[in-house]
């Protein structure tokens, strides 16, 4: 198995090639660096790893996330992502991983690598960790703006990748709103709920932003727009109540055994909800291996990512959906 990893997509490019690096040498996988070649061999100076298993792609552009996507493909051909894309295209490697821009990705994995048949946009689903079961947000990120139809083609796929990716049997689908009643929300979440109710899916209804990690909903289905806020939401959540956690230990009249004791044990808990323990999720509907990292990412969550990428890859899930969803 070969991984490419785009590195001038993503805020911290040198950490996006050490986790490539740390991926390679922990895995025992052979990689290619696409991006500008000086600032690879630079970054690479220090790094102990076998010179065999990396190969050097230069792209000497890169596309940013304030740029229009298909615009910027088009015109931007040494771009690191249409580069990447060619060669996972060209079935030179078998996933691709890329903290760059969603757009972009969306865009190369439509027009370069190609989608499913039958399917008409690629989403990021998302896992959530909640108290009863985890939640798949569908989408995530990638389409800002959808219509009824494409909603439930999203809940298709979500319910086609859990399960054979997760192995859940049946899973419970419930449409993101503001208020758990029938007729709810605007109106495209009004339309897209009758054709989830109406559809042979096992759809259970509105759920509330408030009961995402509350609730046994296997799969949640939104666009773009609204799931991206929801999981930036709980991101900020998250971080504030364990900073203040930790400030409030560190502040207290606790002995040091006890901070300790107490300082483990919540990062041991919050640590499900870290985004980097995960690294990544891969863009379903794409006929190839794409996995979106954190823009943000640091080689922790580069190397969780190359690892989520190898598992999806072994677990030959993307000709399993074109299985399903094509028949």
């Amino acid at each position: 198995m070969k991984l490419i990893f785009d590195i001038n997509g993503g805020d911290n490019k040198a950490e996006i090639i050490k986790g490539a690096i740390d991926a390679s040498n922990e895995f025992n996988k052979e990689i290619i660096l696409v991006g500008r070649e000086d600032f690879i061999k630079e970054n690479l100076q220090g790094l102990d790893y076998d010179k065999d298993k990396v190969e050097i792609v230069d792209a000497s552009e890169n596309i940013e996330n304030n740029e229009e996507p298909v615009l910027a493909l088009r015109k931007k051909k040494d771009s690191s992502i249409v580069k990447a894309m060619t060669l996972l295209k060209e079935k030179k490697a078998q996933a691709l991983i890329s903290a760059g821009s969603t757009g972009a990705l969306l865009g190369g994995g439509i027009f370069i690598v190609g989608r499913i048949k039958g399917i008409k946009r690629g989403v990021l689903p998302t896992l959530i960790p909640g108290l009863k079961s985890n939640t798949l947000v569908i989408d995530s990120g990638a389409n800002m703006d959808t219509n009824p139809e494409l909603l439930e083609e999203f809940a298709i796929l979500g319910d086609v990748f859990l399960r054979e990716y997760y192995k859940i049997e049946n899973p419970k689908i419930g449409l993101l709103n503001v208020g758990v009643e029938e007729g709810k929300g605007n109106a495209l979440y009004k339309e897209a709920y009758q054709r989830l109710k109406e559809s042979d899916l096992n759809f259970v209804g509105n759920v509330e932003a408030r009961e995402i990690m509350d609730n046994d909903v296997d799969l949640l289905v939104c666009d773009g727009f609204d799931g991206n806020v929801l999981l930036k939401s709980i991101e900020g959540v998250v971080e504030f109540a364990t900073k203040s956690l930790f400030h409030g230990i560190a502040t207290s009249d606790l002995d040091d055994k006890a901070k300790k004791a107490f300082t483990e044990f919540l990062m041991k808990k919050f640590k499900k909800l870290d985004a980097k323990e995960v690294g990544g999720t891969i863009l379903l509907g794409i006929d190839g291996n794409i996995i979106k990292a954190h823009g943000n990412s640091d080689a922790r969550a580069i190397k969780n990512a190359a690892k989520y990428a190898i598992d999806i890859v072994e677990s030959n899930i993307v000709d399993k959906i074109k299985d399903k969803v094509e028949k």
